[in-house]
């Protein structure tokens, strides 16, 4: 057992309060002095209890002996010498016993932080339920309770994917900096206040505290109060109930993001492109939102990965009609501004929609609630349900056709969504439409359909569409481009939303230099970070002799925020493989092969690090040593799917041609989902003479993605050349439908 005080002192070197005041920053028991009633309703707050010191107060869980049993492993939770202490498995599988700093969260459960050398906190996998024991509470439990993770896994709590510092740190402290050092990989982490306290939303005070001591005289002489950021979008705004539709507008529209924006700060599945913070700035100077990207939202955009609020809400007719986060949420206490159905009755007539006529359930039923129909909840780290904040129509039609989830079947889980379909045609005469019409597109590129592109295009030219849907749409437009649709991108270059503005340069990623260079060059002066940087990455293989001076200097400016972009993550192997990728677009070789390896060394388990490495050494005509990075891969991570995909494609570039077939029917078999792994593996079958074999794999796959056209393509061959042409008259048919 290593000694408690050898952890604490190790500990209290790296992770700490600020030793000293931020510029600008006076902390909460200032604040306090002026504002009472907002501190009363701060405390206990989820905010005010993000993280606390480890103590009789702040710990919630039985540290009485207690044990739990998860995946084979018996972990002891126990009080010594005033601390509290865990056994568990470490690093290496074996048990050891770990003192517990830090309280993370309150409710429904709250986890443990656990010190490690280097200045990591680690986030313990094991948490405690604090709902009340009838409701299944006061208990221990694993957040992966259905998946075993040994300590090899990149998900054990031992790993980079539940640090503290790169994580979670940023959106549960005030004013924190990682202070991460790459050369050695450790942290000195620091914050001005432990928990997240005023100023982390409205910004450093000293100079309102220095407005608030001025006379009145003089305090009239500064309308912003000296507030850094102002969060008063709903200021002399009002909300009347239109009579005609049952539904409330706003009496002047909303002037500004700033509020929404500060919330999607931390509430929105996002990637820091900035070091530092600055209240009042656009939202993506300092993030990258994530779009509605398939594994985070299903299709019709509904939550699916732990996404939070920001991703759904915009899409919202709510967001769209002026309502901000604080319409609804009391932004002290963060509690609901009514209870249950109240809260939306603020806006909707409760004569219109508060009636069994409008939802036909029992009032007191779940059927009966506004948010279990319009916000359907769910269920994360096992105890916590999160409600969709799109606040959509229930569309059961669409779980028919595209298999997304709905929230009629969310309660009624034993009937049909077939079931559900006709309940609500019957009750409403035809099947409600809703503000979210892009399932139909999204899901059909997402299926790689031929006929996407069209679907795709329609939604990025509908104004009525969330920008959200559109930018997800032009975004995966890429494949789909053409001479007649080619000005959605010229279009989404010049749009009002920066997001808009990003998805069009990914647009352009496999464009040709010269088109991603007439197109994308002016994007470099955008006003928001996230543009400009997404810019320089895709204009970085231009040849600095095509580019006049002023150009240059321009696209070096760049490619610098762009790198210092991804160095606020570098602890990360993401981060590192984009360096990798940039300085191979520069052909800067050595670089690139560097970070790669720096990102090998961060994750063992991150398969990009490898792959790209050996792609890299196949560009230089080195496939020997591309090969041995993918068998140091195929070692590390065995079922990689994409390790063998890429050895396979090594092996049959060095004309090895069995081991190639074995290396791609493995990647097919690891990954029967991903239709291009069983093309290639049927196609290397085919070049073994094993064509009858080669075309029983494709014509299973045709069943599984009868819209995949290479596959289609293929089989059209391989029966010609066996002679059956009947078969391949068949396919060419199924081929010419889907893409005339």
């Amino acid at each position: 057992m290593i000694p408690s005080l050898f952890w604490l002192l190790l500990f209290a070197t790296t992770i700490s309060a600020a030793d000293d005041s931020p510029t600008g920053y006076v902390g909460s028991e200032r604040c306090a002095q002026c504002h009472e009633a907002e501190t009363k309703a701060w405390r206990g707050s989820h905010h005010d209890l993000a993280m606390a010191e480890a103590s009789d107060q702040t710990i919630l869980g039985d540290f009485n002996d207690a044990e739990i049993t998860a995946h084979g492993v018996i972990s002891r939770f126990y009080r010594k010498d005033g601390g509290f202490y865990v056994r568990t498995d470490g690093p290496d599988g074996a048990l050891h016993d770990y003192p517990v700093l830090y309280t993370f969260g309150i409710k429904p459960l709250q986890q443990y932080l656990i010190p490690f050398p280097g200045g990591r906190l680690q986030a313990l996998s094991l948490a405690w339920d604090t709902r009340p024991e009838e409701k299944g509470g006061q208990r221990w439990f694993h957040l992966y309770p259905d998946e075993p993770i040994p300590h090899t896994d990149e998900l054990h709590w031992t790993r980079v994917s539940q640090n503290w510092n790169s994580m979670c740190a940023e959106c549960h402290s005030t004013r924190l900096e990682k202070n991460y050092n790459l050369s050695d990989r450790t942290y000195s982490t620091t914050w001005f206040e432990i928990d997240v306290s005023c100023e982390a939303c409205h910004g450093p005070g000293s100079d309102h505290a220095d407005w608030a001591s001025q006379s009145s005289e003089l305090m009239k002489e500064d309308p912003g109060k000296g507030l850094v950021l102002q969060l008063n979008e709903r200021m002399d705004a009002s909300w009347a109930i239109n009579p005609a539709t049952g539904s409330a507008v706003r009496s002047r529209p909303r002037g500004s993001e700033r509020e929404i924006e500060m919330c999607a700060r931390c509430h929105a599945r996002r990637s820091p492109i900035s070091r530092e913070y600055a209240h009042g700035q656009p939202l993506m100077d300092h993030y990258l939102p994530r779009l509605l990207d398939e594994g985070m939202y299903h299709a019709d955009g509904q939550i699916d990965d732990e996404v939070y609020v920001y991703g759904s809400f915009i899409q919202s007719k709510m967001y769209r009609a002026g309502v901000t986060c604080s319409d609804c949420h009391e932004p002290h206490s963060l509690a609901l501004r009514a209870p249950g159905n109240t809260v939306c009755l603020q806006c909707h007539s409760a004569a219109k929609f508060d009636q069994t006529s409008h939802h036909f359930h029992q009032p007191d039923l779940k059927g009966g609630s506004c948010a279990e129909c319009h916000m359907p909840p769910k269920t994360y780290m096992v105890v916590d349900p999160r409600h969709d904040h799109s606040m959509r129509i229930p569309r059961p039609d669409l779980s028919v056709k595209l298999g997304t989830p709905n929230a009629c079947n969310n309660c009624h889980a034993e009937k049909s969504a077939e079931w559900a379909a006709g309940h609500v045609g019957d009750w409403y005469g035809t099947t409600p439409v809703g503000h979210q019409r892009y399932a139909g597109a999204l899901a059909g590129a997402r299926n790689g359909a031929p006929a996407a592109g069209r679907a795709l295009v329609e939604v990025i030219r509908d104004a009525e569409t969330p920008d959200i849907a559109r930018a997800t749409a032009l975004a995966g437009i890429g494949p789909y481009l053409s001479r007649t649709n080619i000005e959605v991108i010229s279009q989404g270059l010049t749009d009002d939303d920066p997001g808009m503005r990003v998805a069009a340069l990914r647009a352009l990623e496999s464009a040709p230099v010269e088109i991603r260079a007439t197109l994308a060059f002016n994007a470099l002066t955008d006003p928001v970070r996230a543009v400009r940087i997404e810019a320089a990455r895709l204009l970085a293989s231009i040849n600095a002799g095509d580019l006049s001076t002023d150009q240059r200097l321009l696209l070096d400016k760049g490619l610098q925020e762009y790198v210092g972009a991804q160095q606020v993550m570098a602890e990360r192997p993401e981060a590192q493989v984009s360096l990798g990728n940039l300085y191979v677009a520069q052909g800067k070789a050595e670089q690139a092969a560097a970070a790669y390896r720096t990102g090998m060394e961060l994750n063992p388990a991150f398969t990009p690090a490898y792959v790209n490495l050996a792609d890299l050494h196949r560009s230089r005509g080195d496939e020997a040593e591309a090969e041995k990075v993918l068998r140091q891969a195929a070692g590390v991570i065995p079922e990689s799917a994409e390790v063998h995909h890429a050895l396979g494609l090594s092996l049959a570039r060095q004309k090895r041609t069995t081991e190639a077939v074995a290396a791609l029917e493995r990647a097919a078999r690891l990954s029967p989902d991903n239709a291009r792994y069983v093309y290639v593996y049927a196609v290397g079958l085919n070049s073994t003479g094993k064509t009858r074999h080669a075309v029983t794999v494709l014509q299973g796959a045709h069943n599984r993605f009868p819209n995949y056209t290479d596959i289609l393509t293929a089989l059209i061959a391989f029966n010609r050349d066996t002679g059956n042409l009947n078969a391949a008259r068949i396919y060419a048919d199924k081929l010419r439908s889907i893409a005339p």
